[in-house]
């Protein structure tokens, strides 16, 4: 079945950084099968059509680090640094989860990515009940690169998430058998070790060991607190990333999430062996852990995605909140010229597709690659008058309440800001409810 995406602006994120005016995007099944000047895409009859005049077409937009088991918490844990957090109220919260509400968390983690424009996300789970983190991405309709959280040590964890390393690996691997690579591709697998607090050596290695025999991303956190760096040179006797170097979890394969606190040698490392980063700005603000160096990473050939972190530690899973603040923060230290706005929507589209590992399907508006595009309405009262740059409008003016619709492996899941897959008054519903329960639960 074809969709056929008439007169519009297309910001092609290709090599080239094209941006085609009055352009159309012909999709055929699951794929991009045209791009370019209307009459060219008209010679083909499609069987569905989207005026896009007055919109801006954008490869789909991509969360690099996510906490889909987090969101019920949303507005629970406010005034607290990274390792109080965890331990006083996410470490609690997770172990209080069952299967019914890990379903209900992920629902609203999906709806709300998928209304801001959002269509693939890498996600760190929980201990226990990923299963339902999957079986939710699967009916919604998102592109979900996810895998379970990883926790064989640390202090103050809660007996709802303690697991042995044994376990750890087997259900690790019992999830990816059973969900890497399907729904045609859409769901695929990481591994996920929390953090190194969490993590002991053994599990870390034979991660780095799994996933090179399985080819499947490594997907962990590093250097997003002071505190949390001093434990780690304690425990380890070495940085965060040279700790990772050591294990040989680092490569194209891994991606970090914050990477606020980086020694000049630990930079090297990310720069040599292609490690990727997520950039998680209102995380870091609101934990204060700090502003991560991102214009000198990306200067230095780093890839670095961006994410919204856990609901929890943002408030607000919103894309478009992410992209303004990435593309704002960094400027009083480098320049008003320092990180232009291309740079910033890097970050959220093919920046965001090597972080997930899919580079070669996603991220850029070509022909062959995966249909996951978002449309952008610039008609607003604070998009207008829209500037000649509608990379610029798109990074500094839209919101979320812009994106007109969504398009994810050809399937139209966000139609007129509606959603297609989803019942948004049955998810919030079935959120507070069981957010009620857990948080009773937890006293």
């Amino acid at each position: 079945m074809e969709l056929l995406i008439r007169n519009a602006t297309v910001v092609t994120m290709n090599a080239s950084r094209e941006v085609l005016r009055d352009a159309d995007v012909l999709v055929d099944g699951n794929r991009i099968a045209s791009v370019g000047p209307h009459s060219r895409a008209r010679r083909r009859h499609a069987t569905r059509v989207i005026d896009g005049r007055g919109l801006v077409v954008l490869p789909g937009l991509i969360h690099s680090h996510l906490h889909a088991c987090q969101t019920l918490c949303r507005n629970h844990a406010d005034g607290l640094e990274l390792l109080d957090w965890l331990r006083e109220r996410i470490w609690p919260f997770e172990a209080s989860h069952d299967a019914a509400s890990m379903r209900a968390s992920a629902d609203l983690t999906f709806l709300e990515l998928i209304s801001s424009g959002a269509t693939a996300c890498l996600d760190m789970g929980s201990v226990r009940h990923y299963d339902a983190v999957f079986e939710s991405a699967r009916d919604a309709g998102i592109r979900l690169v996810g895998g379970k959280c990883m926790m064989d040590a640390g202090q103050g964890v809660p007996s709802g998430l303690r697991e042995s390393t044994e376990h750890s690996l087997a259900e690790s691997v019992r999830l990816l058998e059973k969900w890497h690579r399907t729904e045609n591709g859409r769901l695929t697998y990481a591994f996920a070790p929390r953090f190194v607090l969490s993590c002991t050596e053994g599990l870390m290695r034979r991660v780095a060991e799994l996933a090179r025999a399985k080819d499947v991303r490594i997907h962990t956190h590093a250097s997003e607190n002071p505190t949390e760096c001093d434990l780690v040179r304690e425990k380890t006797g070495y940085d965060n990333v040279a700790w990772f170097n050591e294990l040989g979890l680092l490569g194209p394969q891994t991606t970090l999430a914050h990477c606020v606190w980086l020694t000049t040698e630990e930079q090297r490392l990310l720069r040599e062996t292609r490690t990727c980063v997520c950039h998680c700005p209102s995380a870091n603000f609101k934990l204060a852990s700090g502003l991560a160096k991102i214009p000198e990473l990306v200067q230095q050939g780093v890839t670095v995605g961006l994410g919204a972190d856990g609901a929890p530690c943002n408030n607000t899973l919103d894309i478009f909140h992410e992209l303004r603040l990435a593309a704002l923060i960094h400027l009083p230290r480098v320049g008003p010229t320092g990180f232009p706005a291309m740079q910033a929507l890097e970050l959220a589209t093919v920046n965001g597709a090597r972080a997930l590992g899919l580079e070669h399907e996603v991220g850029s508006i070509e022909v062959g690659k995966k249909a996951d595009l978002t449309l952008v309405d610039v008609g607003g009262t604070h998009l207008t008058p829209v500037s000649d740059d509608p990379v610029a409008t798109i990074v500094y003016s839209a919101q979320s309440r812009d994106v007109r619709h969504v398009v994810i492996d050809g399937q139209v899941v966000l139609r007129d800001r509606q959603p297609t897959t989803m019942d948004p008054t049955a998810v919030r519903r079935a959120a507070r409810a069981h957010a009620a329960r857990l948080l009773e639960r937890l006293g």
